[in-house]
Protein backbone atom coordinates (compact mmCIF):
# COMPACT_ATOMS: atom_id res chain seq x y z
CA UNK A 1 0.00 0.00 0.00
CA UNK A 2 1.13 3.57 -0.58
CA UNK A 3 1.17 6.11 2.25
CA UNK A 4 1.48 9.89 2.11
CA UNK A 5 3.74 11.20 4.86
CA UNK A 6 3.54 14.81 6.03
CA UNK A 7 6.74 15.92 7.76
CA UNK A 8 9.15 18.66 8.74
CA UNK A 9 12.75 18.11 7.55
CA UNK A 10 14.28 18.50 11.01
CA UNK A 11 13.06 16.50 14.00
CA UNK A 12 13.66 19.42 16.36
CA UNK A 13 11.72 21.84 14.15
CA UNK A 14 8.34 23.02 15.38
CA UNK A 15 5.61 21.99 12.91
CA UNK A 16 4.61 24.95 10.74
CA UNK A 17 2.11 24.37 7.95
CA UNK A 18 4.11 26.42 5.42
CA UNK A 19 7.20 24.26 5.98
CA UNK A 20 5.40 20.90 5.84
CA UNK A 21 6.61 18.61 3.06
CA UNK A 22 5.21 15.35 1.77
CA UNK A 23 6.60 12.10 0.44
CA UNK A 24 4.98 8.87 -0.67
CA UNK A 25 6.26 5.64 0.83
CA UNK A 26 5.32 2.06 0.07
CA UNK A 27 4.67 -0.06 3.14
CA UNK A 28 2.50 -2.70 4.75
CA UNK A 29 1.09 -0.42 7.46
CA UNK A 30 1.49 3.01 9.05
CA UNK A 31 3.78 1.44 11.64
CA UNK A 32 5.91 -0.08 8.87
CA UNK A 33 6.24 3.30 7.14
CA UNK A 34 7.20 5.04 10.38
CA UNK A 35 9.84 2.38 11.11
CA UNK A 36 11.28 2.75 7.59
CA UNK A 37 11.63 6.52 8.11
CA UNK A 38 13.05 6.16 11.63
CA UNK A 39 16.67 6.70 10.52
CA UNK A 40 15.84 9.98 8.77
CA UNK A 41 15.83 13.24 10.79
CA UNK A 42 12.16 13.91 10.01
CA UNK A 43 9.51 15.21 12.38
CA UNK A 44 6.58 13.14 11.07
CA UNK A 45 3.27 14.92 11.52
CA UNK A 46 0.84 12.53 9.86
CA UNK A 47 0.78 9.33 7.80
CA UNK A 48 -2.25 8.64 5.59
CA UNK A 49 -3.04 5.66 3.37
CA UNK A 50 -3.55 6.64 -0.28
CA UNK A 51 -5.71 4.48 -2.55
CA UNK A 52 -8.50 4.55 -5.08
CA UNK A 53 -9.43 7.90 -6.60
CA UNK A 54 -7.18 9.75 -4.13
CA UNK A 55 -4.17 7.79 -5.43
CA UNK A 56 -5.17 8.47 -9.04
CA UNK A 57 -5.41 12.19 -8.25
CA UNK A 58 -1.94 12.19 -6.64
CA UNK A 59 -0.44 10.33 -9.63
CA UNK A 60 -1.42 13.25 -11.88
CA UNK A 61 1.15 15.45 -10.10
CA UNK A 62 4.40 15.50 -12.09
CA UNK A 63 6.41 15.27 -8.83
CA UNK A 64 4.68 12.03 -7.76
CA UNK A 65 7.30 9.44 -6.76
CA UNK A 66 6.95 6.50 -4.39
CA UNK A 67 9.94 5.77 -2.17
CA UNK A 68 10.66 2.09 -1.68
CA UNK A 69 12.70 1.99 1.51
CA UNK A 70 13.97 -1.27 2.97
Amino acid sequence: MIYKVYFQELAKEVPVREKTKTIFVEGESERDVRSKLKKRPYNIEFVAAVDGSYLEFEKQNEDFKVLEIE
